[in-house]
Formats: structure tokens, sequence, C-alpha cells
């Protein structure tokens, strides 16, 4: 017997569920579009997100949301194209168990947090004890849970090869909604902000007191993308990457 298949989780059911052409009559045509497509279209259309953000979202797998992303694409083409009528409806999907106070972004990831009693996961790009200078040859990350403006634990996580745009998916992974590290490309912060993680850039010395820094308001950081650092482990170097190609100040 084939295994069910999964149900996608949608936030909210549209406001609205008929569109198409001004004065059209009974023979325009009708396209269907299921919900989980419609939320596929908000997710990523609409709200910004990448198909792994979406797929977390969702509750289901990047490439199934993948094909349901193609799916309603084509479908608004149709309409567009033959002056079909769309109508949402129907579908395979369970609703979001924070319906009326949903976030409508990452609400998933804040329920899991609140289920473990956590206030905050604060991630620091690491090395030695120290802040590592550039985000995106970061090997490590120390995550410090806090809960009450304390910290209650901290574990140190290995990247495993992840870099630049990438670590922000693996911060996702790892429920992680703060950052704090040395220098950072435009294009690194950009897919932060995209998952939703804070970000305090251009911070430099001992990860655990940067932290307790942060937890007191204190923490001395940079607004913008920078790479204003000058010693990189490894023998990286700054100008061979070409940091001004990447977005770096």
């Amino acid at each position: 017997m084939p295994r069910p298949c999964k149900k996608r989780r949608i936030c909210a059911k549209p406001s609205c569920i008929r569109f198409g052409p001004q004065g059209s009559g009974p023979d325009a045509g009708t396209v269907t579009m299921t919900l989980e497509e419609y939320e596929s279209i908000r997710l990523m259309d609409y709200e910004g997100l990448t198909q792994e953000q979406a797929a977390r979202q969702m509750d289901a797998a990047r490439t199934t949301v993948q094909g349901i992303y193609s799916s309603a694409r084509r479908k608004i083409a149709q309409c567009l194209v033959n002056g079909h009528m769309l109508h949402l409806e129907g579908g395979n999907f369970v609703l979001c168990e924070e319906t009326g106070k949903c976030c409508h972004r990452h609400c998933c990831n804040k329920k899991e947090k609140k289920r473990e009693g956590m206030d905050m996961r604060i991630g620091v790009t690491y090395e030695n004890g120290q802040i590592y200078q550039h985000f995106g040859h970061t090997e490590q990350f120390k995550v410090y849970d806090v809960q009450d403006n304390k910290v209650v634990s901290s574990t140190v996580i290995d990247t495993n090869g992840s870099g630049h745009g990438a670590l922000a998916g693996f911060l996702l992974d790892n429920k992680v909604d703060t950052l704090i590290c040395g220098g950072i490309g435009g294009g690194a912060q950009n897919a932060l902000n995209g998952a939703g993680i804070r970000l305090f850039c251009g911070v430099s010395g001992d990860a655990d007191a940067a932290v307790e820094a942060l937890l007191k308001n204190e923490l001395v950081y940079s607004t913008e993308a920078n790479c204003s650092h000058h010693e990189h482990s490894k023998g990286h170097d700054c100008g061979s990457h070409g940091c001004g190609e990447h977005g770096c100040h």
C-alpha cells in the first residue's frame, strides 16, 4: 500500500479565493490552484523566502515545494495568457497551529523555540575562544541558548564545509535567531535578513564576552556589511577573493 502523502503546512487561508479578467463571462474558463500552491507563491514571491526556507515553513521537502511552486506559476501564466478565472480551493494541507496570531513567516521556528523554553539562540563565528573575523569562511559557530536574559547552555558546532550565503540556512537549521560576527559581505547579510536572523557584525574579541555584552545592551557593533578585518587565518587574503565584488566594505 502506498504511503499517504504528507500534508503541507500553510499559515492561513487566502482572504479572496477567486480572481479573473474584468467583465469575464461564464465561458472564460477556470483554473484551480490548491492552497499549498498559493502558499508557495505567497512565501517565495511575496515574502521573498528561498525554496529552502519555504520548505521549512511548509514542513515539506525542498524538491516537493519546488514542484508545487512550478505548478502554481504555470497556472498563473495560463490565466494571464488565456484570460481564465483563477480559483483557490482544496489541496493537501494543514493550517498552522499559530493561526490567529501567526507571524506568517518562520512562525514554525518561533514555535519550536517557545516549546523548548528558549528566549533566544545566539550564534557567534568562532575560533579558539575568539570571534572569527570572516563570516563566509568560519568553520565553527559557538551557539548560546538564552533564557530570562541569561546564558543557560552553549555548544560549538562545525559548519561542515558550508560557506557564505549557505551559512544562513545552516544557522536556521540550528534554530539560531541572532548572529554575532566580524566581517561579512553584503550578499551573506541579505541571506541572513531573508532568514529572519538578527545580525550584529563588525565585532571582535572574546566570544563569551560579546554575548554577555549583547545581553546587557552594551555590545559595540556595525550596522553595515563589512570586511574590515586584516588578520585572516589559513592564509586567507581579503584582496585575493575580491572583497569589493561581493559587497564587503
